[in-house]
């Protein structure tokens, strides 16, 4: 018994600190998901595509696919896919263009919830909503420019995916249900990653993990502390990073500028695996999707890092980071 005891005690803090991350994200999520599924209802997204029209021609991109990015801003990846579904018989891309569009759905996607968890933990919401925005144009203009230029994926994209009728015909119920399978699945992914990360601290896999990327997250600012948290968002989502980070700064554990460019490298580039196999089965090339993403995501961080070097602190502050105000009397 004696033995087991530590065991079932380190198990119930997994749990318990599971169950808080996952209510902090809750508190943030569930409000927005219900506010945008009310102006999907109301059609009101499709007002949002008729400014990013003339956009879309900034990236080779027909303006027909403005409603997709639009869709994919507000809603997520899923519902800009099944809006590009529709539009793909009438307005067929080449490998080039599906590519420059997934990169820059990945990049500036799901908006609300997912600047509201970076808010949560301290950076600002205008800030981060600009260098995502600006970020996924910016990424997809390059794009663009190498595509065409180097005559590059000029052939037709290749589409896998087909859209399930369920998903297009939703009843609200159906929606409903799905939002409440989609929570239990991040409670249950956060227990996991968790526990996870409690064996890999044990086995001193994370102090090795860090020690090897040490020398790349210096480069671009971020602390040791931030660190494993970054991987995490990195490959797994900003939901899920975003969630243990919101933990750890309300601890006090990780400073304000950890928190800044660890959260402003996830904004730019989450979810490399799941999200990147998303936009291939749409005709996107790894090129683009998945390395062109993450060279871009690290270089305009790295960047950063150096322009917050030589800004005044009151500015950084106002208008870049904060101090969540459950730990802003702790010393940094």
């Amino acid at each position: 018994m004696y033995k087991i005891s530590p065991i079932f005690t380190e198990l119930y803090d997994i749990f318990k600190n599971a169950r808080n991350i996952s209510f902090s994200l809750f508190k943030i999520m569930i409000p927005i998901v219900i506010a945008v599924k009310i102006l999907q209802e109301m059609n009101l997204i499709s007002y949002l595509a008729t400014p990013l029209s003339p956009i879309m021609k900034l990236v080779g991109l027909p303006s027909e696919m403005g409603l997709v990015w639009a869709t994919a801003l507000i809603n997520n990846i899923y519902s800009g896919l099944i809006v590009f579904l529709s539009l793909a018989k009438d307005s067929p891309l080449s490998a080039a263009q599906a590519t420059t569009l997934g990169a820059m759905i990945l990049v500036a996607h799901a908006m609300p919830v997912e600047l509201r968890v970076v808010q949560s933990s301290g950076p600002r919401l205008i800030f981060q909503a600009i260098i995502r925005f600006a970020g996924a144009l910016t990424l997809g203009m390059i794009l663009n420019f190498i595509y065409s230029h180097f005559n590059l994926l000029q052939g037709p994209a290749r589409i896998l995916l087909t859209p399930e009728s369920s998903a297009v015909h939703e009843t609200l119920l159906m929606w409903a249900l799905g939002e409440i399978k989609n929570l239990i699945s991040i409670f249950c992914i956060i227990t996991t990653l968790l526990t996870i990360m409690k064996i890999l601290s044990k086995l001193r896999i994370l102090a090795l993990a860090d020690f090897l990327l040490r020398p790349l997250l210096k480069l671009m600012g971020i602390g040791p502390k931030a660190s494993a948290l970054t991987v995490v968002g990195l490959t797994m989502g900003l939901s899920y990073g975003g969630g243990l980070i919101i933990h750890e700064t309300k601890s006090g554990n990780i400073n304000k500028k950890d928190v800044f460019y660890s959260l402003t490298l996830m904004g730019l580039c989450h979810s490399l695996i799941e999200d990147t196999f998303l936009l291939l089965t749409i005709g996107g090339h790894v090129s683009g999707v998945f390395w062109g993403r993450l060279i871009f995501s690290i270089v305009v961080v790295a960047i950063l890092v150096q322009i917050t070097k030589v800004l005044p602190e009151k500015f950084c502050d106002k208008y870049l980071w904060s101090v969540p105000k459950s730990f802003s009397t702790q010393k940094e």
